[in-house]
């Protein structure tokens, strides 16, 4: 590397980081006066709240990742195109691709590190964050499915409770299918199932079962019967968020299982996962951006370059949510949900830069 690519470079990680500290503290400064309240009417300890944030400092971060290198892109450049330091590297004979190489350097760090964040440490950062907002924030907000619960386990079982209660793991009017070559093999009804933590069992009162072999059928009751199923206790309240606290390999069986159950949820599932590659995309194409618009030395100086960055952010939070609900609300692709912004986006940094090189 020359000088110029390591000045560039040095300013490009160290802007960017001290936009991070500078945008964290806030955030976490204007969440803590918005919701202090209901901490401290539902007795939060001073331990959780700690924790809390510092969940709350990755989900933080890695949500808003690209917005923050792009401020802090525009900031720089504006500031090295009002010295003129810009001009001088381009009078000197350096070409604007040439000049860019240092930022797509920085680029590429700031991605790797996305990438590992978005597959490893934001979900873990994601189940902490979650938690405590349902436990202290959202005591009344439901955040499972317990109501007419139908679940696909596997390619031959099915299970359906018409409530179940997280509280005391229990449910009632349960029943559990079993298929074979698409013929129905037994069925077993229960009045209430409770899962027993202590060997991982489930707990059938008033069982029934009803099997059917050749044509012959056979009945079974009992007043209690404790067993062992292939399904989790999880299959029986799907948590919301749950997609959001796995790692990308936990995630992808995840989303295999789901499938194979038929979950509606499938859209969610896929945009969670997708968005784990778009985001290091994304930090690319909103560099260029940001050194496209920001490496001409404007009139009304760097107030204007930031007024334009912050335009275009916006427009792309924008896109980013309303195809990321369309996904997750409906049939809309999620492939296509999470990957336009990214496409249009593109298009406007090829343009932006084509025209700085002239």
């Amino acid at each position: 590397m020359k000088i110029l690519d390591w000045y560039i470079l040095k300013r490009y990680l160290f802007t960017f980081l001290m936009m991070l500290l500078l945008f964290v503290p806030i955030g976490i400064t204007v969440d803590l006066a918005e919701k202090v309240g209901k901490m401290l009417q539902n007795n939060a300890p001073f331990g959780e709240v700690a924790f809390y944030y510092l969940n709350f400092t990755v989900y933080f971060a890695n949500l808003l990742f690209p917005l923050f290198l792009f401020l802090s892109v525009i900031w720089f450049t504006s500031k090295l195109a009002n010295n003129t330091e810009v001009v001088a590297f381009l009078s000197s004979g350096v070409s604007f691709s040439r000049f860019l190489r240092p930022y797509m350097i920085g680029a590429t760090i700031v991605a790797v590190f996305a990438l590992f964040l978005g597959m490893y440490l934001a979900p873990i950062a994601s189940k902490g964050f979650n938690e405590f907002v349902f436990k202290y924030l959202k005591k009344n907000k439901k955040i499972q499915q317990t109501h007419e619960v139908y679940q696909q386990i596997n390619d031959t079982d099915y299970i359906y409770v018409s409530n179940f209660i997280p509280n005391n793991k229990s449910g009632i009017n349960f029943t559990y299918e079993h298929f074979e070559d698409n013929e129905l093999k037994y069925k077993i009804f229960a009045d209430n199932i409770r899962y027993n933590e202590e060997d991982s069992t489930f707990r059938l009162r008033t069982y029934l079962k009803r099997s059917w072999e050749n044509g012959v059928e056979t009945v079974e009751k009992e007043r209690q019967k404790d067993m062992d199923f292939s399904f989790e206790l999880e299959d029986l309240t799907p948590v919301e968020y749950a997609a959001e606290t796995k790692s990308y390999g936990e995630l992808l069986d995840f989303i295999a299982a789901e499938k194979r159950r038929g979950s509606p949820n499938i859209g969610r599932y896929e945009v969670v996962k997708l968005k784990k590659w778009s985001l290091p995309v994304s930090i690319y194409i909103l560099s260029i951006i940001a050194v496209a618009v920001s490496s001409v030395k404007r009139r009304g100086g760097m107030g204007v370059n930031l007024a334009f960055g912050i335009a275009i952010a916006m427009i792309y939070v924008f896109f980013d949510k309303v195809f990321g609900v369309m996904a997750e609300q409906s049939n809309f692709p999620a492939v296509i949900a999470v990957w336009f912004p990214n496409f249009i986006f593109g298009i406007l940094a090829v343009y932006l830069l084509r025209n700085a090189k002239r």
